[in-house]
C-alpha cells in the first residue's frame, strides 16, 4: 500500500487544506473576502495518488458534515468538443494527420490546439460549464453552505488551456462556497505555477497555493 502514498510534500499540503477547511471559525483557504478559492499542485506523475487521497480526504470532510463534490474538467472538455458534432471533429482529426506531414511535424498541433482553444476562453467558455457545474452540485446538496468543491482532472486541458485562464473568468463567482483546483505541475519560486510541468511559470495566480 505504500507505493499509493503521495509524496510527503503532496500529504503535507493536504494536511494543510484539511485543517483549514475544518477550521471552527469555517473554511480558511483564502485571506481575500467573497474569493474561497485555492489551489493544491501536485506532480503529474502522482495523478492516480492524487485522486485517491482526494477521495479520502473527502470522505474525511463527510463525516464532519460537510459535502464534498468533485468537477471533472476533462468531461467539460469532451463535452464541449462532442457538442460540435461528428463533421467538425472528424475534419480537425484529418487536418492535423494532414499538417503533420512536412518539414514542421508539429503544426498540426499547433492548429489543433488554436481551433480548441476558442471553445474554451472566455466567460462563455469552459469557464460557463465550470460555474454550470457549480450551480448543480450546490441545488442538490442538502446543505449548500457546508460544501466543498474540487475541480479535479485539469491535465486533460493541456496543452490546448491554461488553468490561470479559466480561473480568470470563475474564482469569486462560485457564491463563496470553497473550491479548490487540483492543479498538475510544478510550483516555481514562491507563486509561480508551471502547467504539466512544461509550460513556463505563471504567476498570474490570486488564489491560495497549497504547498
Amino acid at each position: 500500500m505504500s507505493s499509493y502514498r503521495p509524496r510527503p510534500e503532496l500529504v503535507q499540503a493536504l494536511e494543510a487544506l484539511r485543517k483549514d477547511l475544518l477550521s471552527e471559525d469555517g473554511p480558511q483557504i483564502s485571506t481575500v473576502r467573497n474569493y474561497n478559492f485555492a489551489i493544491l499542485p501536485y506532480d503529474p506523475e502522482d495523478e492516480f495518488k492524487l485522486r485517491q487521497a482526494i477521495r479520502e480526504l473527502s470522505d474525511i470532510l463527510r463525516d464532519a458534515g460537510w459535502n464534498a463534490g468533485t468537477i471533472p474538467l476533462n468531461a467539460l472538455l469532451l463535452a464541449r468538443l462532442r457538442a460540435q458534432g461528428s463533421e467538425f471533429l472528424e475534419a480537425m482529426i484529418q487536418r492535423e494527420k494532414r499538417l503533420a506531414v512536412g518539414s514542421d511535424p508539429w503544426r498540426g498541433l499547433r492548429t489543433l490546439k488554436e481551433r480548441v482553444a476558442t471553445l474554451l476562453e472566455g466567460p462563455e467558455g469552459l469557464a460557463q460549464d465550470v460555474l454550470r457545474e457549480v450551480d448543480g452540485i450546490l441545488e442538490r446538496s442538502d446543505n449548500p453552505e457546508r460544501t466543498v468543491i474540487f475541480l479535479g482532472r485539469a491535465g486533460a486541458l493541456y496543452p490546448f488551456f491554461r488553468t490561470s485562464a479559466l480561473l480568470k473568468h470563475v474564482a469569486g463567482r462560485t457564491r463563496n462556497v470553497p473550491v479548490v483546483l487540483l492543479y498538475p505541475g510544478k510550483v516555481i519560486g514562491e507563486t509561480g505555477l508551471s502547467f504539466m510541468g512544461v509550460l513556463p511559470a505563471d504567476r498570474d495566480y490570486r488564489p491560495r497555493i497549497y504547498r
